[in-house]
């Protein structure tokens, strides 16, 4: 492995942990439950909501300027809206960092995905991508959990220094190891070539695919512990639930890279299966008791892992070398949908019926989604942009 990739690893983890590192606080914001529940929720939110806003800008400006740059600016961003609560240490400047940490991540994290697209060859890119995700699952893994070993020992402010930290050395580290990748001559594109390229197929089914898994993970990372605690089990029991799920996207991503790399594996057929893989793990979720939670755990993350390393390197085999930057955040911007939508649409369907039925419903659109997927045929480009082809072989834009 080339020691360029592991400050892009590296960031990955970063972005990771800054979005979840806060989760596991709930209590540590008020002392009334509702109020605390309300807090958290919305500083979660916060993050989030400037990744969906800031992401296609920043990921378009690294094609302009470089990825290199904005990938440096960006992680010292986040360590200097970080350092903004250590050093201020009062709610008004919490909410402020959080929202400075959400928008340095939308500069850091679609251009650490362009760097890894552009500094590695099509042969080698679902591996890269894999170990890329790996290490991102293992920030959404111990961010909760080391975010709350943290908040215990010192509180708010020593996450925030750890944060801090975690952007200050990434970001020396990547201005060391990472090589300069110098932005690509363009042509002209008017907003509709934009549109036209962004509802491409090409661009869609990898997108759409990576927002199905995205809401998957979020629907069971944040519902499957209340289906445990609602059949009487205890934190020890639904916290390792949320940690198989995690655990098992993140040993899944690298071996799905390999397999994509060595041609025991095509684009399409592993889509595919980590959609149905976590619809069915969706469904899964309605079994009651331990067995329902764990075995959905265990899907949903098999089917994630699936997915992730394989959608993002179909997004890069089928684009223009000097547009990564912008496919790339374009494609963040659907994770990020996927982020917010799979919670909100359980949540609704469980508000009118119980969350059997949210899950069930949830399965029902993934399976839809898959037999869809399956019975279109996909287009001669997308074919062989998607599965076969070589660098010099990708449509321009």
């Amino acid at each position: 492995m080339s020691r360029s990739m592991w400050p892009l690893y590296a960031a990955g983890f970063t972005t990771a942990f800054g979005a979840h590192g806060i989760a596991a606080n709930l209590g540590g914001f008020s002392d009334d439950a509702v109020s605390s529940l309300l807090v958290l929720g919305a500083l979660l939110a916060l993050y989030d909501g400037a990744e969906v806003i800031l992401k296609p800008v920043f990921g378009t400006l690294s094609d302009r300027i470089g990825a290199k740059p904005v990938l440096l600016g960006g992680l010292v961003a986040f360590a200097a809206a970080s350092a903004l609560y250590v050093v201020a240490d009062s709610s008004g400047w919490l909410w402020a960092a959080r929202l400075g940490q959400g928008a340095a991540a939308s500069a850091f994290s679609p251009s650490a995905s362009a760097l890894v697209a552009r500094l590695n060859p099509a042969a080698r890119r679902g591996r890269a991508f894999g170990s890329y995700g790996f290490y991102k699952s293992i920030g959404y893994t111990l961010g909760p959990l080391l975010g709350g070993v943290l908040v215990w020992a010192g509180g708010l402010r020593l996450l925030f220094t750890v944060m801090m930290l975690c952007g200050a050395v990434v970001a020396v580290w990547a201005w060391a190891a990472v090589p300069e990748v110098p932005p690509l001559p363009r042509q002209r594109q008017t907003v509709a070539d934009l549109a036209r390229r962004l509802s491409d197929r090409s661009f869609l089914g990898p997108t759409a695919a990576l927002a199905a898994a995205t809401a998957a993970l979020s629907v069971g990372v944040g519902f499957l512990p209340v289906s445990g605690a609602a059949a009487g089990l205890g934190t020890i029991a639904t916290g390792a639930a949320v940690s198989v799920l995690a655990a098992a996207a993140a040993f899944v991503q690298p071996r799905t890279g390999r397999a994509l790399d060595q041609g025991r594996l095509t684009i399409r057929t592993g889509l595919l299966t980590g959609l149905f893989a976590t619809a069915i793990g969706m469904a899964a979720a309605t079994l009651p008791g331990l067995t329902g939670v764990l075995l959905a755990g265990v899907l949903i993350g098999i089917g994630t892992g699936i997915i992730t390393p394989l959608g993002f390197s179909a997004l890069a085999a089928s684009t223009s070398e000097e547009r990564m930057g912008q496919t790339m955040g374009s494609a963040e911007l659907g994770r990020e949908m996927g982020d917010a939508g799979g919670p909100l649409f359980v949540a609704a369907v469980a508000a009118a019926t119980t969350l059997t039925f949210g899950y069930a419903a949830l399965a029902v659109v993934l399976a839809i989604g898959a037999v869809l997927a399956s019975l279109s045929r996909p287009k001669a480009k997308d074919a062989t942009s998607a599965d076969t082809a070589p660098d010099s072989a990708r449509p321009t834009a």
